[in-house]
């Protein structure tokens, strides 16, 4: 399947199935994202607070009005600042963690000194712990990282009971490379941060950039004989990315597939989809792969391969869970807790359609729908075709494919934890149930469906109205995008349930690459000052709009076949400090 990018994207759970045939031919790549439960900030972070001390340090103004890098406000106000020193570099350009990170602290001594302060008390997390379980397995044999923590060998020392079971290669002092590989090792870490990450590579030495070459092509002599998945990673070093893109010209490369993890509903970097559409073009089984964190990716493979020993994983799952449920608060002297914006999913359809017949894969499926016409929700899975809608409608669509079973399927609450193909069916039914019962229009995204109101004018929005003054309008200069006030949903899995999150968003109408610079810039303005009363204001709005009065929510509202019935919570979640 294609992504807005035009490249191919593949989901989570057909990533994980494909994974747990191939495991023992993977190589994986680690990016400062895959440290981020660990408490190591990931490049993205370091980014923003560079541009803080830079701020700080020529303005000479306050650390407290700029303290929150999470506040759109505040980074705004930084970007411009960059802006407009005009030697500084542009958002999401290759070079602007280096730059950035070299125009805060020049010295490669301060730098490491900055570096050794984020890596210090981390610790590993799942991810970490299952990675190793699976290098124990025989199931990883290679470990590529950008990143300097020492948290891949510190899971493998705990799973492996041993501190010499990992082989570690770093690029300063490491003589012997190809012999190392040679011998096989494994399993094996190696370390590719010599070029933005320790110290520029135009400031190294002949000795250091050799072995940065010869790294280089070791790593891409490896990508002829393996497959590889990247998470965690932006794909901002050119050295890096220079070398993949070289090995996916190969012919034969990435024989068990190219897996780059990306996290949200952004575009990953044009250097990333350009190396996907590489690989693609030499017919390499090469996708973008949209998921939630690195966590819940490293569940979901343990969860489908057989055989692990996952006795020291299971432990460490079982020490680390920090969340448990508590009772609401009450009075107006309750515990301190900090609200959240997901409403729970009180009643979640119980089973579906299924259809067997021979029809491919999703957007054969989905094609399928639209010639003939029909009003169903569908989607594809190992097990067949599940759909809601009536039963005539249903067949109506899956007849010319020949049906030979046409019978029920139950919605297991186990395969809701993860992005599976029922969970993403139950996000399009419950958009559609919110978009048919309470009058909104739906724009259904991969991970994130928009809502917002059909008629601006009816007086059921006078409330929103009064709390944001303007529900839509036309973005000045653009008289082609058409903005309204609306929100994002999606479906996560937390406490053992299904929660809808929500998040007030503008909507655009008209939108194109010409203008997405126009509409980012708009959405920030009109958000910027949106601080915490005025999010909790708009959060209640909508939690009590989408509860619906506790009635049900109904996708299609059919009197005939099998419906996707939904009843949600009008009281969001909510977290509190634990107390040891």
């Amino acid at each position: 399947m294609a992504g807005e990018s035009g490249i191919a994207e593949v989901d989570a759970d057909d990533f994980a199935r494909r994974y747990s045939m191939r495991a023992a031919n993977i190589m994986w790549l680690l990016g400062a994202g895959a440290s981020a439960a660990a408490g190591v900030p990931t490049a993205g972070e370091m980014i923003w607070e560079f541009k803080q001390q830079l701020f700080l340090s020529q303005r000479k103004v306050s650390a407290k009005s700029v303290a929150d890098l999470s506040n759109p406000y505040v980074r705004a106000q930084l970007q411009s600042f960059v802006d407009s020193a005009g030697n500084l570099p542009a958002p999401d350009t290759p070079t602007e963690y280096a730059d950035l990170f070299e125009a805060v602290w020049p010295n490669e001594g301060d730098r490491r000194t900055y570096l050794d302060g984020k890596l210090k008390g981390a610790k590993p997390s799942y991810g970490h712990i299952a990675l190793a379980t699976l290098m124990k397995a025989g199931l990883c044999k290679i470990v590529w990282t950008t990143n300097f923590d020492a948290l891949v060998a510190d899971a493998c020392a705990k799973v492996f009971d041993s501190t010499s079971a990992l082989t570690s290669i770093h690029l300063e002092g490491q003589s012997g490379i190809d012999e190392i590989f040679r011998s096989e090792r494994w399993p094996m870490e190696v370390k590719l941060h010599g070029d933005f990450r320790s110290r520029r590579l135009k400031n190294t030495g002949d000795e250091l950039r050799q072995q940065d070459a010869k790294l280089g092509r070791v790593l891409q002599d490896t990508c002829l004989r393996s497959g590889l998945v990247v998470v965690g990673y932006s794909g901002r070093d050119d050295s890096v990315m220079d070398t993949l893109v070289a090995a996916a010209k190969q012919k034969g490369a990435f024989p068990s597939g190219l897996f780059w993890l990306h996290r949200g509903d952004s575009q990953p970097l044009p250097r990333v989809t350009d190396l996907i559409a590489t690989a693609a073009a030499n017919g390499i089984d090469a996708a973008v792969v949209r998921i939630d964190n690195f966590e819940e990716v490293m569940r979901d493979l343990i969860r489908l391969t057989t055989g692990l020993d996952t006795t020291i994983l299971d432990a460490f799952a079982s020490e680390r869970k920090r969340v448990s449920a508590v009772p609401i608060p009450s009075g107006t002297r309750g515990y301190p807790v900090v609200r959240l914006n997901a409403l729970p999913l009180q009643t979640i359809p119980t089973h579906c359609r299924r259809v067997q017949c021979k029809i491919n894969g999703h957007a054969e499926v989905r094609a399928a729908v639209e010639a003939a016409g029909t009003n169903i929700l569908v989607t594809r899975v190992k097990a067949g075709v599940l759909a809601y809608g009536s039963d005539a409608d249903v067949r109506k669509t899956f007849e010319p494919f020949g049906i030979s079973e046409f019978d029920l399927h139950p919605i297991e609450s186990h395969r809701m934890r993860f992005d599976s193909g029922e969970r993403g069916l139950l996000r399009e039914a419950v958009s559609r149930a919110l978009a048919r019962t309470l009058k909104l229009r739906l724009v259904h995204r991969r991970h994130t469906d928009l809502l917002f109101p059909a008629d601006v004018n009816d007086a059921l929005w006078s409330d929103l109205k009064s709390l944001v003054k303007q529900l839509s309008g036309v973005v000045s200069g653009h008289p082609e995008l058409r903005w309204f006030e609306g929100i994002g949903v999606r479906l996560d899995w937390a406490g053992d349930r299904l929660w809808l999150t929500v998040e007030p968003r503008t909507v655009f109408e008209g939108a194109t690459q010409e203008n997405k610079a126009a509409a980012t810039d708009f959405a920030r303005e009109r958000t910027v000052r949106r601080y915490n009363k005025q999010l909790n204001d708009l959060i209640a709005y909508w939690a009590g709009v989408l509860s619906n009065g506790g009635e049900e929510l109904r996708a299609l509202n059919i009197g005939a076949g099998i419906d996707a019935v939904f009843k949600l919570g009008g009281d969001t979640a909510f977290s509190r400090r634990i107390r040891s």
